[in-house]
């Protein structure tokens, strides 16, 4: 210690971490956006895809695994996402909010899409048949293709909602 000096005071915490940065409004604004609507959007179709897929008894595990998981994940990351937007915890975690809404929108897409892609291969094998002990078998029967067709719609609409909630994502990170 210095003889004529005192002790440095110590640093300012609100200066070493800057602001979040995010650009969608908090609270229930959100849902006054299109990004808000996308995000809702993307929970009610995926949540479709969920029961869908669930309810075709999955004929395919190894096509049909990956569409479960993909929708399973994304509807409890996209309703995490929007209730941390609701809530109002954004303005109180420091991050880049607009890199995070980018990254998040652009690993759900490519997800999405090849989960679209895979249920529609499984769908498209309706006529395939299959040797079940001593009697041939179509892989699908009607309800399940009928399930499946379903599946695959919702599948490709919860894509385009992840897609364009992806360009909007771009937008507001790359200014």
């Amino acid at each position: 210690m210095s003889a004529g000096g005192s002790m440095p005071p110590p640093p300012n915490p609100a200066g070493a971490f800057p602001a979040p940065r995010v650009t969608l409004p908090v609270g229930t604004d959100i849902l006054r956006t299109y990004s808000g609507a996308f995000v809702c959007l993307e929970i009610l179709f995926g949540g479709l895809v969920w029961i869908l897929v669930a309810s075709s008894n999955v004929p395919l595990p190894l096509l049909q695994g990956w569409v479960m998981f993909v929708s399973v994940i994304a509807f409890f990351f996209s309703l995490v996402f929007l209730c941390v937007f609701l809530s109002g915890m954004v303005t109180r975690i420091d991050a880049n909010w607009n890199f995070l809404d980018f990254g998040y929108h652009f690993v759900m897409f490519v997800f999405y899409f090849g989960a679209f892609l895979l249920e529609a291969a499984a769908t498209s094998l309706h006529s395939l048949h299959c040797n079940v002990t001593t009697n041939i078998q179509p892989l699908l029967n009607d309800s399940q293709y009928n399930i499946n067709v379903a599946a695959t719609i919702f599948a490709f609409m919860t894509t385009a909602c992840y897609g364009f909630s992806l360009a909007l994502a771009l937008r507001r990170w790359r200014p």
